[in-house]
Parts: C-alpha cells; sequence; structure tokens
C-alpha cells in the first residue's frame, strides 16, 4: 500500500506541468511563393495532413488560416514539413489554443497535447480559454527574428530545440522536442 502511494505521488508530479487544451485553429504566413500555383501547392500539403479538417489560401498575403480536427492531437513540425515539401518556408505561425485556466511565466515549460511548450518574453499571469501562441522556433520565423527572440531567454534549447540540462526535466526528458512560444 504504501508503495503505491509513492508510485501514485510520482506519477502526479509528474504530470502536475501538463495542461489540458485543444488546438483548434492556426494561422500561417508562408515565404517564397511568388503565384496562385505556388499557393495551390502549399494548400494541397497542408490539406493532406490527417489532423487538418480545412485550409483557406488568401494568395494575397501568402497566408493560410487552418482549421484543425476537434480532438486530434496537433503537430506543429508536421505543418511546417507540409510547406517545405511543398517548396517553399514558413515565415509564421500562430496557433489557437483554447487552455483551462493555466499561470505561465518566462521561460516555464507546459505540456499541452503531450508536447513542451516554453513561454518566451511574457510576463507572469494566468491565462484562461482561447489564446494565441506565436511559434518562435527557428525555421518558423526568419534568421533576423530568431536572433532578436534569443534575447528573451539564457536557456540553450531556443537554439537546438530539444530538451537541455537547463531544462526542467519534469515536462520532459533531455533531447525531446520543445516548441517556443509567445503570448
Amino acid at each position: 500500500m504504501y508503495m503505491k502511494r509513492i508510485i501514485l505521488i510520482l506519477v502526479v508530479a509528474m504530470y502536475g506541468l501538463s495542461v489540458q487544451a485543444q488546438f483548434s485553429s492556426a494561422k500561417l504566413q508562408a515565404s517564397g511563393l511568388t503565384c496562385s500555383l505556388c499557393s495551390k501547392a502549399i494548400f494541397k500539403s497542408l490539406t493532406a495532413i490527417p489532423f487538418v479538417d480545412k485550409v483557406e489560401a488568401d494568395v494575397a498575403t501568402s497566408g493560410f488560416d487552418i482549421a484543425f480536427k476537434e480532438g486530434d492531437n496537433v503537430d506543429v513540425d508536421q505543418l511546417k514539413k507540409a510547406v517545405t515539401d511543398a517548396g517553399f518556408s514558413v515565415a509564421g505561425l500562430k496557433i489557437q489554443a483554447k487552455l483551462d485556466e493555466v499561470a505561465v511565466k518566462n521561460d516555464a515549460h507546459l505540456t499541452i497535447q503531450g508536447k513542451t511548450f516554453h513561454f518566451m518574453n511574457v510576463k507572469t499571469q494566468t491565462v484562461k480559454g482561447n489564446v494565441e501562441l506565436t511559434v518562435l522556433d527557428k525555421n518558423f520565423v526568419s534568421a533576423k527574428d530568431f536572433k532578436k527572440n534569443a534575447q528573451y531567454t539564457k536557456m540553450k534549447c531556443y537554439t537546438t530545440g530539444v530538451m537541455e540540462a537547463c531544462c526542467n526535466k519534469t515536462a520532459s526528458s533531455a533531447g525531446t522536442r520543445v516548441y517556443h512560444v509567445t503570448l
């Protein structure tokens, strides 16, 4: 009985930073597009992703509004891969998340849908409801913006994109992908 209690306490502690959330949609800005055929290539690539429900393209702005299937697990890297597989790059990605009440602060790691998100350049606050998360990782912003955003953290995981020794190991283990976001 005593051992079961210890195991239960350890499990609760490990998942204490886990947040109940659902990603509903995203706004993706692509770069390198020169015509409507370019936009169509990205559109087709994005609509082939299993967790994507629908995509609306805006040729004038090279933007894509993406709706996710309710209850499906969203993979941010898969969105980027779809764009790069079409021959283009991501210039920006903003994801809409519906969060239960959760406290966020600068350099805090939170687990959302089984993935680790590192909050940067945020004030300590409690957020609830629909929240827009802007992805700050390499290949999701320009090289200039990536370098500028580095001032908001001293943690090595920002430059590598994976969990490092500086990170809180209760959220994930070393080498696990970390998504860097801001509100």
